[in-house]
């Protein structure tokens, strides 16, 4: 059986205006670690969450008698995120009044900073709810494509990371990696690396590159609120294969990126792969909290955050017919796809050595201007 631990000795004696507070403490907690871990959690929940949210540290001399708050990780993980972004979803898609529509989302308008002269349509009145406004269109002379450089960014947003792929790890932020292999998933012949995943995940990165003179590039690009939510194609492609990661719907939010390791590969996110005129070229678009919606247009099957998935599973769709041998091209520029809310595009291709990225980290770009060229 399980006992709580009793103060004994001198200790009985030292700090009488804590002896008692002390005593019942441990005698409680001493109760609470007899319990089974699941209701264990649910009777330790409340006082983690007051102590961090209460000021001044007020639930710290808890700390003392061998209590422990779950971590801040733990406790946000445990949020239902995909079932929140489902209801965020519906509210978004209510109908809203006429006379509502203009208050509405004037206050977004100046809460997020958006720029409703790009719109195509400025009339506020026009927007039936705030989904279609997220998904709004711009002017066509808004955002010229760069036709000078072979690489654009695909959408409005914050540049997070760039650079090479180095030991099969991409930069999520400055200092935080995840894995390669565990963001755009196995290979077909993956089940050859089970004894040895060290080797498998070496092994990944060169499965990718065509050619020895190549190597692997990355940018990763964070749409915030008040961006631009639709994506296009950074430059001429064909897109011969997606798959879907059902995931968590977490915030992408820079700073929650910091903080969570591996954060894109928990979340939901769309990866579209093919070649480009150097070799390997994906696309993968991300999904945030609040952004269980992403819409590839080319990709009328795919259906996102839907209430049945299983975790660290994922889905296939070859873009290859018959009619489409190699799949489908892309123009650059061209409409591929949009996001409800703000979430996180990625971008890991196959590049001579000598690719250069224009970019600087923490920079706000918009579609159409250049990410690098040869």
């Amino acid at each position: 059986m399980c006992q709580s631990n009793a103060l004994q000795g001198p200790e009985l004696h030292s700090g009488k205006w804590l002896q008692f507070p002390q005593l019942a403490l441990r005698r409680r907690l001493g109760q609470l670690s007899c319990m089974s871990r699941p209701a264990l959690k649910l009777r330790s929940w409340p006082l983690t969450i007051l102590y961090y949210l209460l000021p001044f540290g007020a639930l710290k001399p808890l700390t003392r008698v061998r209590w422990r708050p779950v971590s801040r990780v733990s406790l946000y993980k445990s949020v239902p995120t995909r079932l929140l972004s489902r209801a965020w979803g519906r509210l978004n898609n209510v109908e809203l009044p006429t006379w509502l529509r203009k208050p509405v989302l004037s206050l977004y308008i100046w809460t997020f900073g958006v720029n409703m002269k790009e719109a195509a349509v400025e009339d506020l009145h026009h927007y039936r709810n705030l989904s279609e406004f997220f998904r709004r269109k711009l002017k066509p002379q808004a955002r010229p494509v760069c036709d000078r450089h072979s690489v654009i960014s695909p959408s409005d947003g914050k540049i997070l990371s760039f650079g090479q792929v180095k030991n099969c790890e991409v930069e999520q932020v400055k200092g935080i990696t995840y894995s390669l292999q565990s963001f755009l998933g196995p290979h077909a012949n993956h089940d050859n690396c089970q004894n040895d995943p060290t080797s498998c995940c070496e092994s990944f990165q060169k499965q990718l590159v065509t050619k020895d003179s190549n190597e692997l590039f990355h940018c990763v690009i964070y749409l915030a609120p008040g961006d631009y939510h639709c994506f296009h194609s950074p430059t001429d492609w064909k897109v011969s294969h997606r798959r879907h990661f059902p995931g968590a719907l977490m915030s992408v939010n820079p700073g929650v990126a910091r903080w969570i390791k591996e954060l894109f590969c928990h979340n939901e996110r769309v990866v579209l792969s093919g070649y480009w005129k150097h070799g390997f070229f994906s696309l993968t678009a991300v999904g945030a909290q609040n952004v269980g919606s992403i819409r590839i247009y080319c990709d009328q099957k795919l259906q996102t955050n839907s209430p049945r998935y299983s975790k660290g599973s994922f889905n296939d769709f070859s873009f290859v017919t018959s009619k489409d041998h190699e799949g489908i091209s892309m123009r650059k520029g061209e409409h591929l796809g949009e996001f409800n809310l703000g979430s996180t595009i990625v971008l890991i291709f196959e590049a001579p050595k000598d690719f250069n990225f224009y970019l600087k980290p923490g920079q706000k770009i918009r579609f159409g201007e250049a990410l690098g060229s040869l």
